[in-house]
């Protein structure tokens, strides 16, 4: 295993030891169809995949990586999207689990494709992977924007043969604008324009910053608090308030964050992507204790529990150690450390070089 960057590394709180040995993990996971699943013989769903892959490309496992965005190229949808779950099958793992199809799920690969091509080890390499996978971010994202509704914000979901849902989430927004604004970012590497995706992008940060009645009401699960934060839908002043007014609804000092505000159920991935969060506004203290919170999760393989009960430190789901609580670990340790040119995908001066 190879960077060109080298592996983060946060003395006393991730080594870059303990990094590898959680992405040897992913790879392990991988299936020779460039699926990465939750767990050995789970479910795969594709937004979770691309954030295993992008954590693969952080520990210098571009050629997994590859692979993993070379799985969604196959199956992708003639109309640019993805199911909402594949199972683990003998003919490329393509059985469909959950036929719904998820905008913010869709959009994701953009995210990942820009992380994979800066993280590329060469220009040249990182040349081939943007005339491989341009054609499916295009595809994705005009799928995506297909889904507006008259204000401009896209529903969260629609069925294959049946209506689509009438409302839009905060959450699947601020994440659907981030890749949207990723995508420009490879289209112009393509050698292509697409300003109607940067300006979609900003009618949602408005929407994000002005009009919370636009959204279907969530304000119980932690990622509506951050994750405005994660993905510059906010500036970084008003992330910083919008932080500081959840951490005590959300954070369980010492353990990390809750996943409901309302449920003592503490989960890594929520704990490590809040720590994104943090480093996206420059607060590399906050994000440095929130991951150190998610060692009480990790496992002897570099795996982590998904989620634990206090106070009675009761793991649940049951036994559930899950693909992507590693791979958001990862991601965190980058962001704070800022160790791979992909990081800045995840800090308060990248964001802002994907534009407005």
């Amino acid at each position: 295993m190879t960077s060109r960057w080298g592996i983060p590394d946060i003395p006393g709180v991730l080594s870059a030891a303990e990094l590898s040995l959680s992405a040897q993990h992913l790879a392990a996971l991988q299936r020779s169809s460039g699926m990465i699943p939750w767990f050995p013989g789970g479910h795969c769903d594709p937004w979770n995949h691309v954030e295993s892959a992008m954590a693969l490309d952080i520990a210098g496992m571009y050629d997994e990586a590859h692979r993993a965005y070379r799985w969604l190229a196959e199956i992708q949808r003639p109309d640019g999207s993805w199911h909402n779950y594949y199972l683990v099958d003998d003919d490329g793992d393509r059985t469909v689990s959950e036929a719904k199809l998820d905008t913010n799920v869709c959009a994701y690969v953009a995210t990942g494709v820009l992380h994979h091509i800066l993280n590329a080890p060469s220009i040249d390499i990182a040349d081939r992977a943007i005339a491989e996978f341009w054609p499916v971010v295009r595809n994705a994202l005009d799928w995506v924007l297909g889904q507006r509704r008259s204000d401009g914000l896209v529903l969260w979901a629609v069925e294959p043969d049946d209506q689509p849902w009438d409302y839009a989430l905060l959450t699947g927004t601020s994440s659907i604008q981030h890749s949207l604004r990723c995508g420009a970012e490879v289209a112009a590497m393509a050698g292509e324009d697409r300003i109607e995706w940067r300006e979609s992008a900003s009618l949602m940060r408005r929407a994000v910053a002005d009009r919370p009645d636009a959204f279907e009401p969530k304000e119980r699960w932690a990622m509506d608090w951050y994750y405005p934060v994660l993905t510059g839908a906010l500036d970084p002043h008003e992330g910083k308030s919008r932080l500081a007014a959840g951490w005590p609804v959300f954070i369980m000092e010492g353990l990390g964050s809750r996943c409901v505000s309302d449920e003592p159920w503490v989960t890594a991935s929520e704990t490590a992507e809040a720590s994104i969060a943090h480093a996206a506004v420059g607060d590399i203290d906050a994000a440095a204790s929130l991951l150190a919170w998610t060692r009480s999760h990790r496992r002897d393989d570099g795996s982590y529990w998904t989620g634990i009960v206090h106070p009675d430190n009761i793991v649940f789901p049951d036994a559930e150690h899950t693909s992507y609580t590693a791979a958001a670990v990862i991601l965190a340790a980058d962001a704070i450390t800022g160790t791979t040119p992909g990081s800045r995908l995840f800090t308060v001066d990248g964001l802002g070089v994907l534009g407005h």
